[in-house]
């Protein structure tokens, strides 16, 4: 134990908190940095290719944003076991047999038929990346000192939030220049490198062997599909007026509040209770949800506006996701050699404030506009996404025990997943609904004395009558459709500001001049 130390048997200085030694720092840190971003990729790189997946697999436009959620939802649902394989297979092991298995889904994905296959593919794909960020996570940190840990977290941040940004692009060439399947495809070279690496550099470290809280994880489980399953259904079954919507809505609670029981009192629990004793991992576990709604939910809906309302090709449409990346490195580059001395709350609040700002300003967009106003609030927004992910991760860590890391990183990126996925369904049903309210709202507006031509005569024109008013109603679903997504904008840019109360909640990190590190401090 850490705190059973004595002073001869502490590591030198320069060595300090160090707990995973390898050969090659390095190349490990390139594998599992490659291994993240694969990973953290695909959970945007098919939002480019959803039209022309949904026209290959005869998908409809309700059920092929299941091709998202369904990767998001399996990665949750696997994730509060990281901790407890880790302790019984081995951190290399499980690293490496969760990239080979999530490479191996990557082919399956490709080769689907329908969307049923594509759902069942996607959900092993999620299965099994659901460890890789976790695990390259504590890679990262238990490879470095505790000076060098503020760097390793830009690094991990720079992954976590460069895979989401550029999988746009990315996907949007190789569905413009080859084909959807190798959105998938490419998984393959940049796994089997990873694996490889891995196998060399990593060792297989070992926790100590407990029992797996079955319970626990099927709580959790089961919690995170009914609440999946309600927000992705309720629109097409009139929400509270189906009773397979309450049943999900019942279940959803009931495991929840049970899970919640089950981790306070259950003595070896998936997740250690002392976890929940620290104050800044819950308040940035809080904090990462919020944050992962947002993200993820402007990173589904943006494709889909870019292409469909303001009619550019997927390449095109990806290359406009490109400002978001942009501000991001400007901003790490910029901040990123202070950020050991800077208030990681301070940053928090000007991070959480941009990117509500950005999407504030997202809200004045009309369907006729110069490409230039995308650019600025997308840069805008890339600065704030890196001034919130970067001091969040160091602020969750900051005063918590070195031998819960493990299971704080699966914690962490499980509310994330949670969020993301709950962002994707919340925006995508708000999305839909508002559709249909706005056009008929704007539909009823249209009178005799607004219409170009006279509507009593319509019926006699034939074609020509018909052609007016299928542009006329084109017309209006591109208006209808503009204001819902005007108004998801809205919600997410309130989401982001309310983030803020929470910040101040939280203990400042210790600095440099303090004599303990994190894995140092009691509890």
């Amino acid at each position: 134990m850490a705190e059973a130390a004595t002073a001869d048997s502490a590591p030198p200085a320069n060595n300090r908190g160090i707990t995973l030694h390898t050969s090659n720092r390095p190349l490990l840190i390139t594998g599992a940095m490659a291994a993240m971003i694969m990973q953290m990729l695909d959970t945007t790189i098919a939002n480019v290719a959803l039209p022309h997946m949904q026209a290959s697999l005869g998908a409809t436009t309700d059920t092929i944003t299941w091709v998202l959620t369904s990767y998001v939802l399996a990665s949750a649902i696997a994730l509060p076991a990281t901790g407890w394989m880790v302790n019984r297979l081995g951190l290399r092991t499980l690293f490496v047999g969760s990239v080979a298995a999530f490479t191996a889904a990557s082919i399956l994905c490709g080769l689907a038929q329908n969307m049923t296959e594509m759902v069942a593919f996607r959900v092993l794909q999620g299965l099994a990346g659901a460890f890789i960020a976790p695990l390259a996570q504590t890679v990262l940190l238990d490879s470095c000192t505790e000076e060098e840990r503020p760097k390793m977290m830009i690094i991990y941040s720079q992954g976590i939030l460069l895979g989401p940004i550029l999988g746009p692009v990315l996907g949007g060439y190789i569905t413009e220049s080859f084909s959807w399947r190798w959105v998938f495809y490419i998984n393959v070279p940049v796994g089997i490198v990873t694996v490889l690496i891995l196998m060399t550099m990593l060792p297989n470290r070992r926790g100590p062997r407990t029992n797996f809280d079955f319970i626990g994880w099927a709580l959790i489980a089961a919690a995170v599909a009914a609440l999946q399953l309600m927000l992705d259904r309720g629109q097409g079954e009139d929400w509270f007026d189906s009773g397979e919507i309450v049943i999900y809505a019942v279940i959803a609670a009931a495991t929840f509040w049970m899970a919640i029981v089950h981790l306070a009192t259950h003595r070896n629990s998936i997740f250690p209770r002392a976890l929940f004793r620290d104050r800044n991992l819950v308040l940035c576990a809080i904090l990462s949800f919020l944050f992962g709604t947002v993200l993820m939910a402007v990173m589904a809906l943006l494709p889909g506006l870019l292409q469909q309302i303001y009619g550019y090709p997927a390449i095109e449409a990806g290359w406009l996701m490109i400002p978001r990346g942009l501000g991001m490195l400007l901003s790490m580059t910029i901040i990123g050699r202070y950020v050991a001395r800077m208030d990681a709350r301070f940053s928090l609040v000007i991070g959480v404030f941009l990117t509500g700002l950005s999407l504030w300003m997202m809200t004045s967009w009309t369907t006729e506009m110069p490409a230039s106003d995308i650019f600025i609030s997308g840069l805008v927004q890339g600065i704030g996404f890196s001034f919130v992910f970067m001091p969040l991760n160091i602020l969750a860590f900051a005063t918590l025990r070195g031998d819960l890391r493990t299971h704080a990183t699966s914690l962490m990126n499980l509310v994330r997943n949670i969020g993301q996925s709950i962002g994707i369904a919340v925006c995508s049903v708000l999305l839909s609904r508002n559709i249909q309210i706005n056009h008929a709202e704007l539909g009823a507006r249209i009178t005799q004395y607004r219409f170009p031509v006279n509507m009593d005569q319509l019926g006699s024109l034939g074609e020509v009558g018909d052609g007016a008013l299928g542009i006329m109603d084109g017309i209006v679903t591109q208006q209808a459709a503009m204001i819902a997504y005007l108004n998801d904008f809205w919600f997410m840019a309130i989401v982001s500001w309310a983030m803020i109360p929470v910040i101040f909640l939280t203990r400042k990190p210790a600095t440099k001049a303090d004599d303990k590190g994190p894995a140092d401090i009691p509890h």
